[in-house]
């Protein structure tokens, strides 16, 4: 990997270890001889707890510990789970009920943990379980999230945990008022499962007097401190770690109620105890994503500019307040409200319920999604309701490149972009020229062709501050300690690369070290397309550092003056000098004279503004009218990630969002029935995208970099399924437009679209 130069496409070092069976998961890494922890769930939607008999289970072969909300909280564990609160429009907080970690006299959604049973097996652990005597006295189920229904929380007495709003309504209503045209669309996200291929996982430990907690998540630190918070423990008291973790999207970056009543077991009987769900069980109680439906209008003056935007949601949460959850749909859906467009005047209001169903929270995205669906859905809709080309809407209205830095209605500010050359650039590549005889070629086939636009901007989340260390190690090689954690990025070759490219350090002889409170002090896990531009400037300062530091030991070495010392990204040089150490050959000679405070670097900087990648999605879909099958034929994306510091990764993180926007739009839908059973618990209800779901994904870079960073980066994680689901939706409604269909809603399954359809014939005859 060292012959290469910045920015190149280096394959992915971790994926030797992957494919070889090497990986190290929760279930790799349990201690020996740890007990097994399982779960006994709610299987009623909402009910009073009328009966819990444990004296069977107690008393089964192999069971060590059985653990109640009751016991939990006798053994002094604070078990209400915290989550962010939003402030209402009149300014007071969201509700905020307990989430205990264990239902107490009430169970809100089918999956909530009642009881933890310990044993020495989990086939043992499991029989136990159905020894229960559970019994509740049944309370009508609240599906859906209109106001009133059966109150699940009395903080909530019609079920509303909050009504949020930002902009300015009056200004808002005065321009459509006095619009010459405005257009409303409603637009429903549907929600979804998340389905990490590895599904959720921990095990606890007692080492030396001090809890040690492993489990698959996105960071350590919002773990360790929630860990001392819930048992009352200082901080030196408690070790978190995560390993390998297959697949995060968000799901995993909260913590969940298993975590601590698998660190409560461990500290109570002084033994490893494990946890590993199962596929339905993590359907069951994994948090869902999306579920909000919006009404959103656009106004127009007589050029077909927008005057003004608003948008009325309802969002589901769930049972409670996951952790991020109220945030959401209120804060983070706001930093992309009006996307890439130049309005000032908007209006945005939220209002989230509680249902009987399991919590909803974070998904690939997290807001950034939701909005642009929005947004790009009516703004389709506005150019087919204007009879303008949806291409030059989009081109109307774009923010231009001398407008920026640009200040949205909403506070963010943008730093940099070029909209209009990237959508020109995603016009040639997607043949948007050769469009038409396509749907003419189709049409003649029987099938209907539709091609659907979309063009994203999401903003940079999380905590901006990271930091980052490096290490020279006796065996000639070197450590860097990062704050982030991948979940399946491909971040210990990113960071290598990028540490290789900055100190010619071979990445070869680089080796990343992540996701141990221990062994790194602080860190912002990995959420909102952080990591690599957080990380990365974490490193160049550490660089910077590195260099700063050797300088003056290499200028006695070299017999020269310090000013004089210059280093070019592989060896430190001078003129008046024939020595040109590497960073190696640098920290092997303050090694041998002693120097170790010349062998570890570290540094912690902040950046002061966030990154907006953005781009333009394509995609044509083929529609069988006498089946309703919808297959995606074409997909094409243009982004603007600014510069790359490795291309063939940043693709195929687009290709990864891509494929699960494509899954929510056509195949993944969540249903409960009335009672609020889960009815898609299985792979043989909930559909994930298979391989002939997915077309050949066409990705092009086209960068305007940030100056948000001195790398000009913009990160990329999420891109790919900001842009998907309204480009797919769009394509949908554009394939069906003429048949007098003006209503479609994700997912476009073969029976709703052939519904569709066939209610079109209905109309017609």
């Amino acid at each position: 990997m060292d012959k290469f130069g910045k920015s190149q496409p280096v394959k992915r070092v971790e994926d030797v270890r992957f494919l070889t069976g090497k990986g190290r998961y929760v279930d790799d890494t349990a201690p020996d001889g740890a007990l097994y922890a399982y779960f006994f769930r709610s299987p009623v939607a909402h009910g009073e707890i009328s009966e819990l008999d444990l004296e069977d289970a107690r008393a089964a072969d192999g069971v060590h510990l059985v653990v109640t909300a009751a016991d939990m909280e006798e053994a002094g564990v604070n078990i209400a789970m915290g989550a962010v609160l939003t402030k209402n429009r009149d300014g007071s907080p969201g509700a905020g009920p307990e989430r205990p970690m264990l239902a107490r006299d009430r169970v809100r959604y089918v999956g909530e943990a009642v009881v933890m049973i310990v044993a020495d097996s989990l086939a043992q652990a499991r029989d136990a379980a159905e020894m229960i005597m559970f019994d509740t006295n049944d309370l009508p189920a609240k599906m859906d999230v209109l106001a009133g229904g059966e109150v699940i929380h009395p903080e909530a007495p019609d079920n509303r945990a909050f009504d949020w709003g930002m902009g300015d309504e009056d200004a808002t209503e005065a321009a459509f008022q006095a619009a010459a045209k405005t257009v409303s669309l409603e637009i429903d996200d549907n929600r979804i499962i998340v389905n990490a291929m590895e599904p959720r996982g921990c095990w606890a430990n007692i080492e030396d007097g001090r809890l040690h907690l492993l489990y698959g998540g996105q960071g350590v630190w919002g773990m360790k401190d929630r860990l001392a918070t819930a048992f009352g423990l200082e901080a030196d008291q408690i070790r978190v770690t995560t390993e390998d973790v297959g697949g995060g999207f968000g799901m995993k970056a909260m913590a969940y109620p298993e975590y601590f009543c698998v660190a409560h077991a461990a500290r109570v009987l002084g033994k490893p105890v494990r946890w590993m769900s199962d596929r339905t069980e993590a359907m069951l109680s994994d948090n869902g994503g999306r579920d909000l439906v919006s009404v959103a209008e656009l106004a127009f003056d007589d050029s077909n500019k927008i005057m003004a935007y608003r948008v009325k949601t309802r969002c589901n949460l769930g049972a409670y307040n996951s952790q991020f959850a109220q945030n959401i749909q209120t804060q983070l859906f706001s930093r992309v409200l009006m996307g890439v467009y130049d309005v000032q005047t908007t209006w945005l209001n939220v209002e989230g319920f509680f249902t009987n169903t399991t919590p909803v929270d974070a998904y690939r995205g997290a807001g950034r999604p939701e909005a642009i669906y929005v947004l790009e859905r009516v703004i389709d809709r506005a150019a087919r309701e204007l009879g303008v080309d949806p291409w030059e809407l989009r081109r109307r209205n774009f923010i231009k490149p001398d407008q920026f830095p640009y200040k949205t209605a909403t506070g963010e500010t943008y730093d940099v972009g070029d909209f209009d050359k990237v959508l020109n650039r995603a016009a040639v590549e997607a043949d948007q020229a050769g469009y038409a005889a396509r749907v003419e070629a189709d049409a003649k086939r029987g099938l209907l062709r539709g091609q659907g636009l979309c063009y994203y901007i999401e903003s940079i989340l999380g905590d901006p501050s990271e930091s980052a260390k490096v290490e020279f190690n006796e065996d000639g090689t070197a450590s860097i300690y990062v704050g982030t954690q991948s979940n399946g990025q491909g971040h210990e070759t990113v960071y290598a690369q990028f540490l290789a490219d900055q100190t010619g350090i071979p990445a070869d002889k680089i080796s990343v070290i992540q996701g141990d409170s221990d062994r790194i002090k602080q860190g912002g896990g990995t959420g909102g397309s952080r990591s690599v531009t957080v990380q990365n400037n974490a490193t160049l300062a550490t660089v910077t550092k590195m260099i700063e530091a050797f300088t003056p030991y290499l200028a006695e070495k070299m017999g020269v003056d310090g000013a004089e010392i210059s280093f070019d990204d592989e060896t430190f040089r001078a003129s008046g000098s024939n020595l040109t150490p590497t960073f190696l050959e640098a920290a092997e000679m303050a090694r041998a004279d002693g120097r170790t405070d010349l062998l570890t670097h570290e540094a912690r900087v902040t950046l002061e503004a966030r990154s907006f990648p953005n781009g333009a999605h394509v995609t044509e879909v083929v529609i069988d009218p006498e089946t309703g099958v919808l297959t995606v034929d074409r997909y094409t994306v243009v982004d603007d990630f600014g510069n790359l510091i490795n291309p063939l990764l940043a693709e195929g993180q687009v290709h990864g969002g891509v494929v699960q926007g494509i899954g929510q739009a056509v195949t993944e839908h969540v249903v409960y029935d009335e009672d609020g059973q889960l009815l898609t618990a299985t792979f043989m209800d909930y559909a994930l995208p298979r391989a002939d779901n997915v077309p050949m994904i066409g990705f092009t870079s086209e960068p305007v970099p940030s100056t948000a960073n001195v790398m000009g980066m913009k990160g990329c994680g999420e891109a790919g399924t900001v842009g998907a689901l309204a480009a797919i939706a769009n394509a949908v409604q554009d394939a069906l437009w003429d048949r007098g269909i003006r209503q479609v809603d994700m997912p476009f399954t073969p029976l709703k679209v052939w519904e569709l359809l066939q209610d079109d014939k209905i109309a017609a005859e």
